[in-house]
């Protein structure tokens, strides 16, 4: 039995193909800068990585422009904080 995954850019839902190689992988973190202040939302973008794009957290991203764009959304909308 043959195993087929599918995944699709999360801003624009464009399919990944075999020969794609400019994908990306972000997701959010909190931080506390010192222990005892206010935690801090995190952004991080990293290329893909094909076990880490399994985790259900994990926005898949199709290259620079859709990497942009949910940059732009989180600052400005303040996604997943």
């Amino acid at each position: 039995m043959a195993w087929n995954e599918i995944f699709r850019c999360d801003i624009c839902g464009k399919e990944k193909s075999e020969e794609s190689e400019d994908w990306w992988l972000s997701w959010t973190e909190r931080l506390a800068p010192l222990p005892g202040e206010p935690e801090q939302p995190l952004l991080k973008i990293t290329r893909w990585h094909t076990f880490l794009s399994h985790d259900a957290s994990v926005r898949h991203l199709c290259g620079q422009r859709c990497a942009q764009t949910l940059m732009d959304r989180w600052m400005t909308a303040k996604i997943d904080r």
